[in-house]
């Protein structure tokens, strides 16, 4: 689409301008604004229909799953059907504490609450940042911005210099990953039986061991029909294990229906990435999800991302030769992490998943 230069600048300036004063999102509710900037407005054909449909997300209870024998196998089998139909399960009983929990949402919100001047020398788009806030402003033309701010905090090879975090929420983030990595090793044991591996398959390759924290704070938003908080996606990761609360807004696209997911406190959600599905050859499934804008809040979720260890990310990835065999040939050609991920960026809201691009063409 070609737009007009006078246009464009309005744009840009509009962007420049908000991102310039480093508040967020949180900033243009705290000055009390009625209608949100034209750059949060998403087209109307990406905005979610006023019919909602609730299915029950399968629930997988871990309890007595770490002493093997017939539980695990049953938990196994959970995880093989929820991972293959659904992408998207809920875990209960699963390790992490709930004080852990409360006190890590707790201090999210402590985070993004706190005066601008304490926060904004975070405040950055640089992705090699590997702790930093902003506000999902687009990098590219014309797409459209979120109703959300995030403080990112990337833990490379489970390991991030405490000092670089926040002391808002520094000792929360650290026992909160703490529990993530642990809950990891059990969630790739058990994906890794449930692919027919030997447990410690996917511990062995290291897809999952490096994790970003994505600590959300989506405010409240005077003109909800007009944005997102999230636009719909799949997650480049392997794995994905979501806190949220009590709020709710979350929705995943089941059955070509979008699904409310409600959220159950003490639980977490698990999805599947798109580098799960790609090295499970399909047997696991990544699913588009979206988070609505609402006229409530603020929503506090927590998104731990499980990304390659860096020695494994300057490998290929592909489909697992073990699970492939004549009938089950590979769908996907092999490529590097980065390879992946930089594509995705590139498109921006052009594309919702970038499984397509890397598919061996029949």
């Amino acid at each position: 689409m070609v737009v007009p230069s006078n246009e464009h600048y309005g744009w840009a300036k509009e962007v420049k301008e908000f991102d310039d004063t480093k508040a967020g999102v949180k900033g243009l509710v705290d000055a009390g604004v009625a209608r949100i900037p034209k750059f949060f407005v998403h087209p109307p054909e990406s905005l979610p229909a006023p019919s909602k449909t609730t299915l029950e997300l399968p629930t997988i209870d871990f309890e007595g799953v770490e002493s093997g024998g017939a539980r695990r196998k049953e938990v196994v089998e959970e995880i093989r059907t929820a991972a293959g139909k659904w992408g998207f399960f809920r875990i209960v009983n699963h390790g992490v504490p709930l004080h852990i929990m409360d006190a890590m949402l707790e201090a999210i919100k402590r985070f993004h609450e706190q005066p601008v001047e304490d926060k904004m020398h975070l405040y950055s788009a640089d992705s090699r940042q590997r702790v930093r806030f902003n506000s999902n402003v687009p990098q590219r033309e014309y797409d459209s911005a979120c109703w959300r701010d995030i403080l990112t905090c990337v833990f490379h090879d489970d390991q991030l210099d405490p000092d670089a975090i926040p002391l808002a929420c520094r000792k929360e983030v650290q026992e909160y990953v703490k529990c993530m990595i642990k809950l990891r090793e059990i969630m790739a044991e058990l994906l890794s039986e449930a692919l027919g591996l030997s447990s410690d398959h996917l511990s062995r390759i290291e897809c999952m061991k490096s994790e970003a924290l994505a600590c959300l704070y989506y405010p409240i938003c005077p003109e909800p029909d007009k944005t997102l908080g999230t636009p719909k996606h799949s997650d480049t990761t392997f794995l994905t294990l979501l806190m949220q609360d009590n709020i709710g807004g979350l929705q995943i696209l089941h059955d070509n229906q979008w699904v409310d997911v409600p959220p159950v406190h003490g639980a977490l959600i698990a999805n599947i990435g798109d580098l799960m599905q790609v090295i499970s050859n399909d047997k696991f499934i990544s699913v588009e999800h979206r988070v609505l804008a609402q006229p409530v809040g603020p929503r506090i979720s927590v998104a731990s991302f499980f990304t390659p260890s860096l020695r494994a990310s300057a490998k290929p990835f592909e489909p697992i030769k073990e699970i492939l065999s004549d009938e089950n040939p590979a769908i996907y050609r092999e490529f590097l992490f980065k390879e992946y991920y930089e594509y995705y960026k590139t498109k921006g809201q052009d594309v919702t998943s970038a499984l397509p691009h890397f598919r061996i063409n029949e």
